[in-house]
């Protein structure tokens, strides 16, 4: 089971649940889904279900986020086992991250993707062979330059 690149948690919220100013985000993370040969692990599995049925202004029925984890199923998924944990906190400790950030971090690696799509860490920093890539970047300036630009 390999991947050239691995998609963090929020990539597939914006692409489940993207409207209004996130639009942009939309659009890029279902390109990212389209385009890449991804994978992604049960830890992102789970954190979408959990962000898009409780934590988003619109929440998702339990049905509705059940159908994008049977979707995302198509991809291949890491488990989350007792050597992930351990290398997760490995990984934490090195790196000064969170244990979760860690965990993600693992996973990319174990899967064999060099990138990792991801708003949670440090834009083009390397973590071990993986490079962490903040795919809304772009996303991003464009609406603080609107927001800028708006007001005056």
């Amino acid at each position: 089971m390999r991947a050239e690149s691995f998609l963090d948690t929020n990539v597939f919220v914006y692409a489940a649940a993207g409207c209004g100013d996130e639009e942009p985000k939309r659009e890029r993370a279902l390109a990212l889904i389209d385009e890449e040969d991804i994978g992604i692990s049960a830890q992102v599995l789970q954190e979408f279900y959990v962000t898009v049925t409780r934590k988003i202004e619109n929440p998702m029925t339990s049905e509705q986020a059940l159908e994008w984890v049977e979707q995302l199923e198509a991809f291949p998924c890491l488990a989350v086992d007792a050597s992930l944990v351990k290398v997760a906190a490995e990984v934490s400790e090195r790196y000064r991250i969170s244990y979760w950030d860690g965990a993600i971090v693992s996973a990319a690696q174990l899967l064999g993707a060099e990138t990792l799509y991801t708003e949670d860490l440090n834009d083009g920093q390397l973590y071990g062979t993986v490079r962490a890539v903040n795919p809304f970047r772009l996303a991003d300036a464009n609406l603080h330059g609107k927001a800028r630009g708006s007001s005056g």
